[in-house]
C-alpha cells in the first residue's frame, strides 16, 4: 500500500504548473478561557483573483500542517482545530489543469484517494475540528469542511457549490457520502445534482446555514472573530449545536429517485456523472463513510478517464478563458466611448436591449418606433423590468429612479440619435426595411457612432454597402431571451474598421456578454448549425419518418431540449425565414421544408400541444404533415443528423466563419445551451467518430477535449 505522501507524490509530477496553496499553522488564545486553538490558513500568495485551489502538492502542504496540528492535540497542547481560507476565498476545489494532463487510471485513483485521505484525517483528531467559510467555497473546498466537526458561514459568501457533476465528475473527496449524511438526502440531491444541473447554480451564505450545511452565519466585516466567539463557547459547553434527525427511510429513497429524474430532465442518461453520484448517494444511506469513499475513489477515478469531463473541462475552460479574450479582436485601445445608446424599434426584442445596454452601461438610452404608440410600450417595458427588480431588492429605489430617468422614446430619429454613440437596429429581419433604417439613422447620427444590427442571418456588409461610412456598421447579434444567453457574435462586415469593432467588443464586455469574432456569413454560427441540425429532423420527417422517431434520434446527445421543441421556442416563422435565407444561399445543403411552411402559412406556433402537461402532436399539425415513405431508425436519423453537423462545420472552418472549431463550440454552449459534457459539439463529433468519417479528420488535437493517448 502507498502512503499517503507517496501517492502525492507521484500525482505532483503530473501538476508541473500547480499554483501550490500553503497551509499555514498559527496558534490563539481562545476567547472565555477556552483554550489554545491551531488555526490553518488556505492561502496560494495571490490576490482572490486567484482562487485557493488543491493540486497534490497543496494537499500535500494541508498533510503536512495536520501532522503538526496531530501531534499537539494528542498530546492535549491545543483544544481544538480550525481551517479558513484567504480574504474573500475558503477554496474552490481541485486543480483542473492537471487532471486534463492524467493518462491512467491509476494516477486518476491516486488523485482520488489522496484527497480523501488528507481530508478524513480532520475528522479523526483528538480534538474538535472547525470549518470557517469564509469566502467563495466549491467542490473539494466544500468537501475539506464537511470533514470538520462543526462549520461556520459568512453571510457575504457570493458563491458555494458542488460544481463537479456539471462538469462531468462527482463530488469525490467525500461530498457523496458526508452531506446526505449530514443534512439528509433531499438536501444533498439539491446540491449535488439539481443545482449542478442547473447552469452550476450557486448558493449564498444564508442558504449553506438554511440547509444545515453551516451550523453558524456570522457577518462578513468581523466573520472569523465572531466564529473564533462561537467556537470558544462550543468547546466550553456554553452553546449545544443540534443539528435535524436525518430520516434514513423512504424519504431518502426518494429523493435519490427525484434526482434520478433531475437527471433524465437534464441529460437523458447521456452523461454518467449525475448517476454515478446518486449511487453513492443511495449507498450511503447506512451510514458507512469508509465505504462511500472508496466508492466516489472509483467513480472519480473512471470519470476522470472519460469523455465527458474531458469536455467539461473543455467547456468550462472555453467560457472562462478564450470567452474573456476573443480571438481575432483588435486591439482594445482603439475603442471608442460610448455615453449614449439608441435603439430603433420598441418591440420586444428592442425593448429587451434597451433594458441590458440601460442595466449594464448606465447611460441615456433612447428608443424609436414608426408611432408613439410602440414607442410607449417599449419605455413602459423597460421601467416595469426596472419596478420589478426594485421589488425583488436587486436595486434601491434611487437606482430604480435614476434608471427609469435615462430611457427615453421619441418619434423623431434626429432628435433621439445626433448625440449617440452607438446605435443599434431590431427591426423586422428584411434587408431592404433595415438598409432603410441605417440610411435614415446615418443621416442624423454623428460621425463616430456605431451603427450595429441584430440581424440574425443577413449579410452585414450589405445592409451597409449604401452607405456613406459602411465602416462603421457592425453586426451585433443577441440570442433569446437577451437576459439568459451569454453569447453575442460580433460580425465584421467587408467595410468594417477596427475603430468600429473595437468598440463593439468594448461594449461587449461592458454588457458581460461572451463575444465571438464572426465572418460576414450566411446566418453565422449558431443559427446556420442549428438550421442545418433542424433542416435534416425536418428532411426525415418530410421524407416518412415519425416526428416522435425524429425527435428521440437525437435524445442521446442530452441537448437541453428537442429540436421541435426549440423550433417552437425560436418560432416557426423566423426558423423558416433563416432556412430560407440559408436555402439561398447554399441550396445544395439547407432545403425548406413544405411541412414547416404549411405549419407557419397555418398560423401555428409549433408541432405540439401541451393540454396533458406534456408535448404531444398537434392533430392540427399532424393533419398538415404531407410525408413520403421512407421511414428511417433512431440510429439511422442520428448518425444522418450528425453528418450534416459535422460537414456544416468543417464548411465553416475552411471558410473562416470564425478562427477556430472552439469558437463553434463557445457559440454553441453560449448561445444555444449545449451541454457542457458534450463540450459544445465537436468533441462529440470527435468521440463518435463523425468528423473523421465525414471530414477525413477529428476537429480537435489529441488531448484536447479527450483523453491524451
Amino acid at each position: 500500500m502507498s502512503t499517503t505522501a507517496e501517492l502525492l507524490k507521484g500525482a505532483a509530477e503530473l501538476f508541473p504548473d500547480e499554483v501550490v496553496t500553503s497551509a499555514h499553522v498559527r496558534h490563539l488564545d481562545l476567547p472565555a478561557g477556552a483554550g489554545r486553538f491551531a488555526l490553518i490558513t488556505l492561502d496560494n500568495g495571490l490576490d482572490h483573483t486567484k482562487p485557493t485551489t488543491f493540486g497534490p502538492q497543496s494537499l500535500a502542504n494541508l498533510d503536512a500542517a495536520l501532522d503538526q496540528v496531530e501531534r499537539e492535540a494528542a498530546e492535549g497542547s491545543i483544544v481544538g482545530v480550525g481551517v479558513t481560507g484567504k480574504p474573500f476565498i475558503f477554496a474552490v476545489g481541485a486543480d483542473l489543469k492537471g487532471v486534463e494532463r492524467v493518462g491512467r487510471h491509476e494516477d486518476a485513483l491516486a488523485i482520488a484517494k489522496g484527497g480523501h485521505d488528507v481530508f478524513k484525517r480532520l475528522a479523526s483528531l483528538a480534538v474538535p475540528s472547525f470549518a470557517y467559510y469564509n469566502g467563495a467555497a466549491m467542490g473539494g473546498g466544500v468537501e475539506v469542511g464537511l470533514h470538520c466537526t462543526y462549520r461556520t458561514v459568512s453571510r457575504a459568501i457570493p458563491a458555494f457549490s458542488l460544481p463537479e457533476v456539471f462538469l462531468g465528475l462527482v463530488p469525490g473527496w467525500g461530498g457523496c457520502a458526508l452531506l446526505p449524511n449530514l443534512i439528509g438526502a433531499d438536501r444533498a440531491v439539491t446540491v449535488i445534482v439539481e443545482n449542478s444541473l442547473n447552469q452550476n447554480r450557486q448558493m449564498k451564505g444564508e442558504q449553506v446555514h438554511a440547509l444545515g450545511i453551516a451550523d453558524a452565519i456570522f457577518d462578513g466585516a468581523d466573520f472569523l472573530e465572531q466564529s473564533l466567539l462561537w467556537t470558544a463557547s462550543v468547546l466550553t459547553g456554553a452553546t449545544a449545536v443540534e443539528r435535524a434527525e436525518v430520516d434514513r427511510g423512504a424519504a431518502w429513497d426518494a429523493a435519490v429517485a427525484r434526482g434520478r429524474a433531475i437527471a433524465d430532465a437534464k441529460v437523458h442518461g447521456a452523461a454518467p456523472a449525475a448517476y454515478r453520484a446518486l449511487e453513492i448517494v443511495a449507498a450511503a444511506k447506512d451510514g458507512d463513510l469508509q465505504a462511500g469513499f472508496d466508492a466516489e475513489d472509483r467513480a472519480l477515478a473512471d470519470l476522470i478517464m472519460g469523455g465527458e469531463l474531458r469536455s467539461g473541462i473543455y467547456a468550462f475552460n472555453l467560457v472562462q478563458k478564450r470567452g474573456k479574450r476573443p480571438a481575432g479582436a483588435p486591439d482594445k485601445n482603439l475603442a471608442r466611448p460610448v455615453t449614449k445608446v439608441g435603439v430603433v424599434g420598441a418591440g420586444l426584442m428592442a425593448s429587451q436591449l434597451a433594458l441590458l445596454f440601460l442595466r449594464r452601461l448606465e447611460v441615456p438610452v433612447v428608443l424609436t418606433d414608426i408611432d408613439q404608440e410602440r414607442i410607449d410600450k417599449g419605455v413602459g417595458y423597460v421601467h416595469g423590468e426596472v419596478d420589478k427588480l426594485l421589488g425583488k431588492g436587486r436595486i434601491n429605489q434611487d437606482k430604480a429612479n435614476r434608471l427609469k430617468a435615462l430611457v427615453t422614446g421619441v418619434l423623431d430619429k434626429a432628435e433621439g440619435f445626433s448625440d449617440a454613440d452607438f446605435v443599434i437596429e431590431a427591426v423586422f429581419e428584411e434587408m431592404r426595411v433595415k438598409q432603410q433604417v441605417f440610411a435614415e439613422v446615418e443621416a442624423v447620427a454623428p460621425a463616430h457612432a456605431i451603427l450595429a444590427t441584430n440581424t440574425s442571418s443577413l449579410s452585414v456588409s450589405e445592409m451597409a454597402a449604401k452607405l456613406k461610412h459602411p465602416e462603421r456598421v457592425v453586426g451585433f447579434h443577441f440570442f433569446n431571451p437577451v437576459a439568459v444567453l451569454p453569447l453575442l457574435e460580433i460580425v465584421r462586415g467587408e467595410k468594417t474598421d477596427d475603430a468600429s469593432l473595437a468598440t463593439a467588443f468594448g461594449v461587449a464586455k461592458k454588457l458581460k456578454k461572451t463575444a465571438v469574432l464572426v465572418k460576414d456569413a450566411p446566418a453565422f454560427v449558431v443559427n446556420r448549425i442549428l438550421t442545418r441540425f433542424m433542416g435534416e429532423i425536418q428532411n426525415v420527417i418530410d421524407e416518412g419518418t415519425p416526428v416522435a422517431v425524429a425527435e428521440k434520434a437525437v435524445e442521446p446527445l442530452g441537448l437541453p431540449m428537442s429540436p421541435l421543441v426549440l423550433l417552437e421556442l425560436v418560432g416557426p416563422a423566423i426558423g423558416l425565414h433563416v432556412s430560407e435565407t440559408l436555402n439561398r444561399a447554399f441550396p445544395d445543403r439547407f432545403t425548406v421544408s413544405p411541412n414547416l411552411a404549411a405549419v407557419v402559412k397555418a398560423g401555428k406556433r409549433g408541432f405540439y400541444t401541451y393540454e396533458s402537461g406534456k408535448p404531444e402532436l398537434d392533430p392540427e399539425v399532424a393533419a398538415l404533415l404531407v410525408q413520403g415513405d421512407v421511414v428511417l431508425t433512431e440510429e439511422q436519423v442520428r448518425a444522418r443528423v450528425l453528418e450534416a453537423v459535422a460537414q456544416e462545420i468543417g464548411l465553416m472552418l475552411d471558410e473562416g466563419v470564425v478562427a477556430e472549431a472552439q469558437d463553434v463550440d463557445l457559440c454553441l454552449i453560449t448561445g444555444a445551451g449545449w451541454p457542457f459534457h458534450l463540450g459544445g459539439i465537436t468533441p462529440y463529433l470527435d468521440r463518435e467518430g463523425v468528423s473523421e468519417r465525414v471530414n477525413g479528420k477529428p476537429f480537435l488535437a489529441n488531448g484536447v477535449a479527450s483523453v491524451p493517448a
